[in-house]
């Protein structure tokens, strides 16, 4: 018997991250010491108050059992202390935050809670798969909205038809943006839910990079600061406290929409360990690191663009986030771009832009002239990586 994939997986192109990871793997076995900026995946520590209590909370709830579906009350408690110290909004533990496996699981799921097969999820383009990606799953139109240097890579909402708005069920944003850098300021939040409040559209605002931002006396704000009304957020523990293998966030805002979440997940999954919560908490009390992250992370993207620039290449440092949406040389597409990075004598591995976006109406795509760098490397890595960018000249 042939087992056969089911026809909207096998009408899915190769998941991006998937594809840099085949590449890696390419290289390494033709004896090259790669340097990776593919995945966005810190290599610095989880850091160590996460981890000690992580050690002490595994013997407190070795007879738990299933954790609690919307998260432990405790974590719950200090999700909402957290939005408060950082954002200034008040929330209820109970009503207004529930707990996530990780960002992905929730961006993946909220369309199956909040749009039908006749519904339109919009989505940023480029943006995170997971957006469209939940949307096809869960049977409902999706809409690009493209993000460009012309509209400041900010939703231009004068641009999504009448008839898709009037479908819609999901807006999706994410700002400080991946993965272009950009922030968004609290006039453009509120043209996004003037546009939502006006249609019935429920904003869902991916704030997974809230913490990585460059003006360090200029925090990026949250969808939530201007109405924890018809806004559900989407936070992570993974970029903030270099706790990707962990999967723990929250979703918060809106109390309906909370709870409708509860009960989809509630049919989903069975929630994240109460010590892996209780290791978040103590990552959430402790700002030192977050810090030390955010301060390593501007000492790579400035190291990298200065590189950029010397090279001749337009400068595109980012205002936050953990990525360089860099523009490819004159000439060259980011796929272009990205083969010869991989040329043996360079060895650089990062994400064409087009990879991560999507073919308008038109035909063009958005990221079509752009790649993308994740700064996860050491700072070591990336000297280095600036070093064999010397090379670069012989391959233009």
């Amino acid at each position: 018997m042939k087992i056969k994939q089911s026809n909207i997986l096998s009408s899915l192109p190769k998941y991006a991250f998937a594809s840099v990871d085949e590449q890696v793997q390419t290289l390494k076995s033709a004896g090259v010491k790669v340097i990776d900026f593919g995945v966005g995946d810190h290599t610095l520590p989880t850091p160590k108050v996460a981890k000690e209590r992580l050690k002490t909370a595994v013997d407190e709830f070795d007879r738990a059992g299933y954790p609690a579906y919307q998260g432990a009350e405790f974590f719950r408690v200090e999700a909402a202390n957290w939005i408060k110290k950082r954002f200034g909004v008040e929330l209820d533990h109970n009503k207004n935050i529930a707990s996530t496996i990780g960002s992905k699981e929730a961006v993946f799921n909220a369309p199956l809670a909040f749009a039908n097969p006749s519904d339109y999820v919009i989505v940023p383009n480029p943006g995170y798969p997971p957006y469209h990606l939940g949307a096809k799953f869960a049977g409902a139109n999706v809409h690009f909205v493209s993000l460009s240097e012309d509209n400041r890579f900010l939703v231009d909402f004068d641009e999504i038809p009448k008839n898709v708005a009037e479908k819609a069920k999901i807006l999706w944003l994410c700002y400080p943006n991946s993965p272009t850098g950009v922030i968004a300021d609290a006039e453009f939040y509120k043209r996004a839910l003037d546009f939502c409040d006006k249609h019935e559209i429920l904003l869902c605002s991916d704030e997974a990079y809230s913490e990585i931002y460059f003006d360090f006396d200029n925090p990026p704000i949250s969808a939530l600061n201007v109405s924890t009304e018809n806004v559900l957020s989407f936070f992570s523990m993974s970029k903030r406290s270099m706790m990707t293998g962990w999967r723990i966030g929250w979703v918060a805002g809106d109390a309906e929409a909370v709870s409708t979440f509860k009960t989809l997940k509630t049919n989903i999954d069975s929630g994240t360990p109460n010590f892996v919560q209780a290791g978040a908490v103590e990552a959430l009390k402790d700002e030192e690191h977050v810090r030390e992250m955010r301060e390593i992370t501007l000492k790579k993207r400035e190291i990298l663009c200065d590189a950029f620039a010397q090279l001749g290449l337009e400068d595109c440092r980012p205002q936050a986030s953990l990525y360089v949406w860099q523009k490819a040389p004159e000439g060259l597409t980011g796929k272009e771009f990205t083969e010869i990075l991989l040329k043996p004598e360079i060895g650089i591995v990062c994400t064409p832009g087009a990879a991560l976006s999507q073919n308008c109406d038109s035909g063009s795509n958005p990221g079509e002239n752009y790649v993308r760098f994740a700064l996860v490397p050491t700072i070591e890595e990336i000297e280095e990586a600036c070093y064999r960018l010397q090379n670069l000249a012989k391959f233009l």
